[in-house]
């Protein structure tokens, strides 16, 4: 079945202005959250000097949005979707001013509670990235008409994959250059900004939908759509399972001082690669969109990102290492993007924040398993039969897939 989509207007969906207005704060917004990131693990590892303690910055974010997704999609599709985003942008900006205080003006509460307090104010962004995310998702498909999905979805990604890349370089510039209450004093306006260019958005009502449902029987209505869907959960499952098995990220450290003998800097060179190769494809995919067989385009590149994994795992060259890792960006690009579109186009309006909180769950999720899952591999198997486990097994995934999916092998759009 093919599903018309728009492919020729490059700049279609930020020919509107709301949806220029999202697209921007999404930026920025985005900017902030990632340049906090790179800033809380650095300010954590100076005061402990552990490793442990750097991991539970992201348990401390990945428990409590696990925990409310869920009710969050379920808010998204009940409460006008603008105000939660506004509000989930007021507690970002809460957060970076409570980080601010207790870094600068209040430092004696670290000195005596230690960096608990930071992992408290972690917990209550998980929270906020819990209501933020299914509502941003709901949100956007009421922006552009439907026939611009991807094209709104390639720009979303754009946006998003540009502030991966310079919010880590600028938090870790502004606080090796002027400290830590500069860099947290940047989050903080750049959150402010985020809010206004939010604000600028028109509100948009709410869908019609049943009235009388309790919301157990929303959530579930939710996950059923999601599971009884063959295109969204196959779409999703793919997305999931590359993320988990074929993940290298937290094993890079490993690889740049035993395999390729490349130190911090080299490291650092590895991490850009991946997100790099994501712009790059973000670029291409706005002037030549890949919708048309875009079931066959997805399960290619998943399993091009398999392929480029197990290749990277027995490199023993920097930069041929590098390149992999490159492609491996390409690959996951197009993925994501499809992935975006598949569930804007196949969600019927009244249900769009429940299953955005379920992707949510399944991408969020993988992500913080995925690390465990590389760490645990390693530790069991040793660092390059590992990674070229993970490698494999997203390709068998994408085999599964392609066998027990007929519809998605088949989409067009």
């Amino acid at each position: 079945m093919e599903y018309t989509l728009d492919k020729t207007g490059v700049y279609a969906s930020l020919k509107i202005k709301d949806f220029r207005w999202f697209v921007s704060a999404r930026f920025v917004l985005t900017f902030a959250i990632q340049m906090q990131s790179v800033i809380v693990g650095w300010q954590i590892y100076q005061l402990t000097h552990d490793a442990l303690s750097l991991g539970l910055i992201g348990l401390s974010e990945a428990i409590p949005f696990l925990s409310i997704s869920l009710f969050a999609g379920h808010a998204a599709d009940r409460i006008k979707r603008k105000k939660i985003i506004l509000l989930a942008n007021a507690a970002y900006i809460f957060s970076a001013a409570a980080l601010l205080l207790v870094s600068t003006e209040y430092k004696i509460i670290l000195s005596t509670h230690g960096v608990f307090p930071i992992y408290i104010i972690i917990i209550i962004s998980g929270l906020t990235r819990g209501f933020m995310s299914p509502a941003q998702g709901a949100f956007v498909a009421q922006l552009v008409p439907r026939k611009l999905f991807g094209n709104a979805s390639t720009w979303n990604s754009l946006a998003w994959q540009t502030a991966e890349v310079v919010g880590p370089a600028t938090g870790g510039l502004v606080y090796g250059f002027f400290g830590v209450g500069s860099a947290y004093t940047i989050v903080a306006i750049m959150s402010v900004i985020g809010l206004i260019l939010f604000s600028s958005v028109k509100d948009k009502p709410l869908p019609e939908r049943k009235s009388d449902e309790t919301i157990w029987q929303s959530l579930s209505e939710g996950l059923k759509f999601v599971f009884q869907n063959q295109i969204i959960l196959s779409a999703i499952t793919l997305d999931m399972f590359a993320v988990f098995f074929g993940g290298a990220v937290s094993v890079l450290p490993i690889f740049a001082d035993r395999v390729l003998h490349a130190g911090a800097k080299g490291l650092g060179l590895l991490r850009a690669a991946p997100a790099v190769g994501e712009i790059i494809m973000s670029i291409i995919q706005v002037n030549k969109p890949m919708f048309k067989n875009a079931g066959r385009n997805l399960l290619v590149c998943v399993f091009g990102f398999g392929v480029s994994i197990i290749l990277f795992a027995v490199s023993k060259d920097f930069y041929l290492s590098m390149l992999l890792l490159f492609a491996s960006g390409l690959f996951d690009n197009v993925s994501v993007i499809i992935r975006a579109t598949i569930i804007q186009l196949f969600t019927p309006d009244e249900m769009r924040g429940r299953v955005s909180a379920v992707n949510g769950i399944f991408i969020g999720s993988s992500n913080e398993l995925g690390s465990f899952e590389s760490g645990l591999a390693a530790k069991l198997m040793g660092l390059v039969p590992s990674v070229i486990f993970g490698g494999t097994m997203t390709l068998i995934v994408v085999a599964a897939v392609r066998s027990f999916a007929p519809k998605l092998k088949t989409l067009q759009m």
